[in-house]
């Protein structure tokens, strides 16, 4: 298979430099993630629109990355895996946290039922059991909610694949395999 380089500013346009750019100044670095997505800065920008409007006003911090960790663990993508598990620290959780998450084990409730559907969905590709829906409405999640959640699988799903394809280095702190 043709090796995928995480590429050096001088093979981007312009508009993932900008990207680039706005990544590092938010949070220090530019993990590979997004610099392989930035060979196309028009999949780069719309992820990261992505990213950063999914599940708000639906989800907290905390709940979003649950997700991601889920759907990640279900789609067996290390990188995202540690990278969202590290973003899942600096929200409030631990390490113990973070694979009770991944292997649907959360002795909080309300985490446990939104990991569970979340990871129904991408099993199950878009049909999960009603059971795991109904249980999600009766913590008082809404049909926006039920909505957003599919917005945060897809997002993440896409981030897991283009690791998958490209097989970029983890620049995040690894984590166990569960």
């Amino acid at each position: 298979m043709k090796e995928i380089h995480v590429p050096t500013r001088d093979q981007v346009d312009n508009k993932s430099k900008v990207i680039f750019d706005n990544i590092k100044s938010k949070i220090g670095m530019l993990p590979n993630i997004y610099a392989v997505t930035g060979y196309s800065s028009d999949s780069l920008e719309l992820h990261m629109e992505t990213t950063n409007r999914a599940g708000k006003g639906s989800f907290s911090m905390k709940e979003l990355e649950a997700i991601r960790l889920v759907v990640s663990e279900v789609n067996g993508c290390d990188y995202c895996l540690a990278a969202h598990t590290a973003i899942a620290k600096m929200n409030g959780f631990n390490d113990e946290d973070a694979i009770a998450l991944r292997t649907l084990n959360s002795s909080n409730e309300k985490l446990l039922v939104l990991t569970t559907l979340a990871a129904d969905i991408v099993e199950n590709r878009g049909k999960p059991l009603e059971s795991n829906i109904d249980k999600f409405f009766d913590l008082g999640y809404t049909e926006k909610a039920l909505i957003d959640m599919v917005s945060v699988i897809v997002d993440i799903t896409f981030t897991n694949y283009i690791h998958g394809i490209t097989r970029v280095p983890i620049d995040f702190p690894e984590v166990v395999s569960v």
